[in-house]
């Protein structure tokens, strides 16, 4: 197996929330809807069976006008500590984002990896970007979001 940070992208991410706030936004469908995906693109959610082992269907609208499906399994939950999928479709990786509580909010810390360090390098770039434009929406969502309240 080759060495996970070489096939990984990492990012993360301080929200002044409760890591109880920031799960609540990647539990909730509808909310999940409204950041999911970089700068331009909008999410409809077909499927999201919150537990491990349940599907999560999507359909990704990019800028582009074209769309694309999305097929994950959730593998790993923890209430306000950990939210993990694997992604079934087109590239695969498994995605972990990790909340702990920091001071007066969460540290969000985001973990993209690809099955090879080859496929990793193909998309490295696009993916650094997409993530951080994930997870700056994720905070406007956790921040500013009325559900949030």
């Amino acid at each position: 197996m080759q060495a996970v940070d070489k096939r990984s992208d990492s990012q993360g991410v301080f929200i002044a929330a409760t890591p109880a706030q920031v799960f609540a936004a990647l539990s909730d469908p509808t909310r999940v809807a409204r950041w999911w995906g970089p700068d331009g693109f909008t999410s409809t959610i077909h499927q999201f069976d919150f537990r491990p082992g349940g599907t999560w269907l999507l359909t990704m609208h990019g800028p582009d006008g074209k769309d694309y499906a999305n097929e994950s399994r959730f593998t790993r939950l923890a209430s306000d500590e950990l939210f993990e999928i694997e992604h079934l479709s087109g590239h695969h990786f498994t995605l972990a984002i990790e909340l702990r509580a920091s001071g007066q909010g969460t540290r969000v810390n985001w973990r993209q990896t690809f099955d090879t360090i080859e496929h990793y390098q193909c998309v490295a770039d696009f993916v650094a970007g997409a993530n951080q434009q994930n997870l700056q929406r994720l905070a406007a969502e956790v921040l500013h979001s009325p559900d949030a309240r």
